[in-house]
């Protein structure tokens, strides 16, 4: 057979950029050379010893059954009042589908809602797996092109521009992986307005970064009354808990909405780990200063890394006001050649970075923004230090 039956869907799935450089980053280190990584979006702390006994009760409690497919109630609970506490948001439990992370619950509400044709529109940079997501639902990703000079946020006239009969969704995250941008309210009420034109647009607010920011404050689209019922917020666990691995998300959506991506995961994963479920009602039931150690430690190293890129020639930098990322546009080193390696685009760029400053980072090609790169700051300040004086070094 000269080809293996694999579905033509599968076939054109593009491999996660961020997960690729990782394991690119894991290849080298294991060949021995030291590599600084940079790439992932992945906390560099320990979980909260105070989530970590938690988990260890339910252990000895003998939390070892399967689990209800939307979630456990007291975990719904936990969300609701998360919810109210932090957004000012109300839902019943209905409207609430726990999933095996925020990227889980991005894939069911695309496949719950998309059907083939319908277009999803991304302001760029977006995060790495929307298109692809978006993609393997039948969706059309319709990109939004945006620029470090507009602090990468998609302006109304915008929006409005990209909008056509076949639009279906808007996705979009704040804090913005990958710039760290954060749009206001009053830039989302804009936003929302151009939206009242369109009222069979359902909104995706991706708000996984939303206590990793850094004095601007968290503002959720659903939070306006004439979007709350086309609004459906995902959120997590994964970076404000140090909770990557326990891969735990969640939804809080129109009740329709919700009760889809139950019965979509009810066939496909069923219900999330027990184990971590319990874990993640006593995360969100605590105070959020309980984890402000880890923000305000954030906070320092972002002014850490843009004092030492500014630094550097043709490294343009925005600064974000939110999240653990940096995206510097790094465009003025096209057509350039360094170390016998000629950079043609951010791809080039970031391999170029990895290969001879042993720094991994992403290209933000894979974001949607051809011009960038993706420097991920949630590493100590003596690796971003050393990082940072590696690429200069090369690139002198």
């Amino acid at each position: 057979m000269s080809q293996t039956p694999l579905s033509q869907k599968i076939n054109s799935l593009q491999t996660s950029a961020t997960l690729a450089m990782a394991a690119k980053a894991r290849e080298l280190k294991a060949e021995g050379i030291d590599i600084i990584g940079l790439s992932l979006g992945e906390p560099d702390f320990n979980t909260p010893d105070f989530i970590k006994n938690a988990a260890i009760q339910a252990i000895n409690e003998n939390y070892n059954s399967y689990t209800p497919v939307d979630g456990y109630a007291e975990l719904k609970e936990a969300i609701q009042l998360k919810f109210k506490r932090d957004n000012h948001l109300n839902y019943d439990l209905s409207q609430i589908c726990v999933s095996t992370g925020a990227k889980q619950s991005l894939y069911n509400v695309a496949s719950a809602m998309l059907d083939p044709g319908d277009e999803v529109i991304l302001p760029c940079p977006y995060w790495v797996s929307y298109s692809d997501i978006v993609g393997l639902c039948d969706g059309v990703p319709v990109e939004v092109k945006t620029n470090i000079e507009q602090d990468f946020k998609m302006t109304p006239e915008q929006l409005r521009e990209a909008i056509t009969p076949k639009t279906k969704m808007l996705w979009y995250s704040s804090p913005c992986n990958p710039s760290g941008s954060v749009y206001t309210k009053e830039e989302l009420r804009a936003l929302a307005d151009v939206l009242q034109e369109f009222p069979h647009i359902i909104v995706v607010s991706d708000e996984i970064y939303e206590h990793i920011n850094f004095g601007s404050g968290h503002f959720s689209m659903a939070e306006f009354e004439d979007m709350y019922d086309r609004t459906v917020v995902v959120n997590g666990v994964s970076k404000a808990f140090a909770m990557t691995g326990w891969r735990i998300g969640y939804i809080g959506a129109p009740t329709y909405i919700a009760k889809a991506c139950t019965k979509l995961q009810g066939q496909v994963t069923s219900g999330a780990n027990c184990i971590a479920q319990r874990a993640v009602i006593t995360a969100l039931e605590a105070p959020v200063e309980k984890i402000k150690f880890m923000i305000d430690e954030f906070a320092n190293r972002r002014k850490l890394i843009i004092d030492l890129l500014n630094q550097l020639e043709g490294f343009e930098c925005n600064e974000p006001k939110g999240a653990f990322y940096i995206f510097p546009n790094v465009s003025a080193w096209f057509g350039k050649t360094v170390k016998g390696k000629t950079i043609k685009n951010a791809t080039d760029f970031s391999m170029l970075l990895l290969e001879e400053a042993h720094v991994a980072t992403v290209t933000g090609e894979a974001f949607g923004n051809p011009d960038c790169i993706r420097i991920s700051y949630a590493a100590s300040e003596a690796q971003i230090k050393e990082a940072i004086k590696r690429i200069g070094e090369v690139l002198m």
